[in-house]
Formats: structure tokens, sequence, C-alpha cells
């Protein structure tokens, strides 16, 4: 008997990219406009619930919405998790949470970065507000 020799390993560069511009419709322009004017705008659903960040489509029905709804800059975070080494082009240079914030207002989450000096500093169920960039 004798050793089988190992199967050659085939090898092929794979590039991992989306190749496309994407036009933005009524609901997402009006969110991304209100962004750079410092307001959150939400959407409201055919049961009544504001959904931020909006969506064109009713995930129930899948019907059309375009009943925008303003929400607060403020919100409460429903859960966090810590990043003690941010790795490039992440939202913060130093360590930072992602948490899930439900904006006052708003019946969903929307993730983002909350800048805190360490994890002891975060905690479900705190109050957190919207810091406005400088530039937008």
């Amino acid at each position: 008997m004798t050793a089988a020799s190992p199967p050659d390993v085939l090898r092929a560069p794979l590039v991992v990219e989306f190749p496309f511009t994407r036009s933005l419709g009524p609901v997402q322009s009006a969110f991304l406009t209100g962004l750079r004017e410092g307001v959150v705008l939400g959407v409201r659903t055919s049961d009544g619930k504001v959904m931020v960040p909006p969506t064109e489509y009713d995930p129930v029905t899948a019907e059309e919405i375009r009943d925008l709804v303003e929400v607060a800059a403020t919100g409460t975070v429903t859960t966090w998790a810590w990043n003690p080494a941010p790795r490039p082009n992440q939202p913060l240079a130093t360590p930072f949470a992602w948490v899930l914030v439900t904006l006052d207002g708003a019946d969903t989450a929307i993730l983002h970065a909350l800048d805190a000096p360490g994890p002891e500093a975060v905690r479900t169920g705190m109050r957190v507000r919207v810091r406005w960039a400088a530039d937008r």
C-alpha cells in the first residue's frame, strides 16, 4: 500500500465589490437630507409604528409608505457591544461602543457608534443624544 498524494489545491483571486451607484428614492433622500439639516426622520408604517431609519416599503404589508415623521435627537440604548480595537474605516479611531438606540418618537432602533470613555460608561437603558458633526 502507498500513501495517496494530496490533491492539487486550486486558487483564484476574489475581489468582493459592489460596482454600482444607488439612486435614492423619496424616503431615503428625505432621510439623508434631514440628517444634513440636523433632523432625524422616520416613516410611519401601516400599523402606526415609526421606523428609523425609514424604509420605502412596509415590512409587514410590502406596500409603499411615504408618511415621514420627525423623531427626537435623543433616545435610549437598547443593547450595546464594546469595540476595544477599531479597525480602519470604522466611525471612530478610538475605542467606542456599537449601540442600538431607539430614538424618542420611534418604535425601532438604529445602529450607531457611541463615543464613550470606556465600557463602564455604557449601559442598556442609558439616555443618549445625537452629536451632530460640524460638517455634514
